[in-house]
């Protein structure tokens, strides 16, 4: 076929374009692998080498040609269907608008986070232990020999025989980083972590529960400074206002030992029943390292001290945001934990 026919040709199908791909159709039959004018380019090895440059040029003219409509009506066509899209998906900003459910941070998780910042301003450091852990460091290095009645009292899921369980309490990363120590180097630690227990699945008990964890040990550490941390950080949770106080307690791995109490934060130590009328709200059980714990560390108790805290993360939040339900923590619908975003403290 010769060029002016192909010439007469791409001029008739101009008029015949509509879309997009009918424009594409042709730019197929034109300039495709098989297309009229390509394969003009394969023909210019059979014409004489006299006339191969007058050829050449005529087809580089006659794809110049294409290419420029084909560019024109491309735009023109894209140009188009844009306002025709633009025109179809029009938005009226005076409907209502959608109301998408999103969720948000877990109230848990928030509160965790809130104690595990005002503890690294002090120093301490976030450490992480397993769940699966052993009876050696979960009760026998806690100064909880077999035998023990508190073992009973803590109700333990064993894994396999009485050597491998659930941990009961996150104080066994306490002593997984004393024993890092080696009697050496002081130590400043918070370990929140989940704890299980058999218990009862109600309003107030689970299974499964959270603690929050810390440890210090170094030289001539007393109780008043285990007093100061934890007014620290009950002042960062529930206000400037609030005062804290001890009162005598046991717990096997400290001694001596206390409960912590705060004023509470809704009269004020006035008394009303979220403090049964005693004015005071107990967030904390803790008291100096026991000697027998840090020996079986590796820490002289005779030159290194220390003191233990722990919080149940649950009864800190249910305090703190007014929550009498600890299994809303686990819920996830939706419609009940998107009020989590702007749940504020009491």
């Amino acid at each position: 076929m010769k060029i002016d026919e192909i010439k007469d040709m791409i001029l008739e199908d101009q008029k015949k374009v509509k879309d997009l791909n009918s424009l594409n159709d042709l730019k197929v039959k034109y300039l495709g692998k098989k297309g009229l004018i390509s394969e003009l380019n394969q023909e210019i090895r059979n014409i004489p080498n006299e006339e191969k440059k007058d050829f050449g040029k005529k087809v580089n003219e006659l794809k110049n040609i294409f290419n420029d409509f084909y560019e024109s009506k491309k735009n023109e066509l894209e140009t188009i269907n844009l306002n025709e899209k633009l025109k179809s998906e029009a938005i009226d900003i005076s409907l209502p608008a959608y109301n998408i459910k999103v969720g948000a941070p877990n109230i848990l998780e928030k509160l965790i986070e809130e104690v595990e910042s005002v503890c690294m301003s002090m120093g301490y450091d976030v450490v992480d232990g397993p769940e699966i852990e052993e009876d050696k460091y979960n009760f026998e290095m806690l100064n909880i020999p077999k035998g023990h009645p508190a073992r009973d009292a803590q109700d333990t899921f064993y894994l396999e025989g009485e050597e491998i369980l659930l941990r009961s309490q996150t104080s066994p990363v306490q002593v997984r980083t004393m024993l890092k120590g080696k009697g050496k180097v002081p130590i400043r630690m918070i370990c929140p972590g989940k704890t299980y227990r058999r218990d009862d699945d109600d309003a107030t008990h689970s299974h499964q529960f959270m603690q929050i964890e810390g440890l210090l040990v170094d030289k001539d550490i007393s109780l008043s400074d285990l007093k100061g941390t934890l007014d620290i950080i009950c002042k960062k949770l529930f206000g400037d206002e609030v005062e804290t106080r001890f009162r005598p307690s046991y717990y096997q791995f400290t001694e001596p030992s206390v409960e912590g109490d705060i004023t509470c934060f809704h009269c004020h130590g006035k008394g009303c029943n979220i403090c049964k009328n005693t004015g005071w709200i107990t967030v904390v059980g803790a008291g100096v390292v026991h000697p027998n714990v840090l020996r079986m560390s590796g820490y002289d108790p005779e030159e290194w001290s220390g003191f233990a805290f722990g919080f149940g993360a649950e009864r800190l939040a249910m305090l703190k945001y007014g929550i009498d339900d600890l299994r809303v923590f686990y819920n996830t619908d939706l419609r009940e934990t998107r009020v989590f975003d702007r749940w504020e403290a009491r």
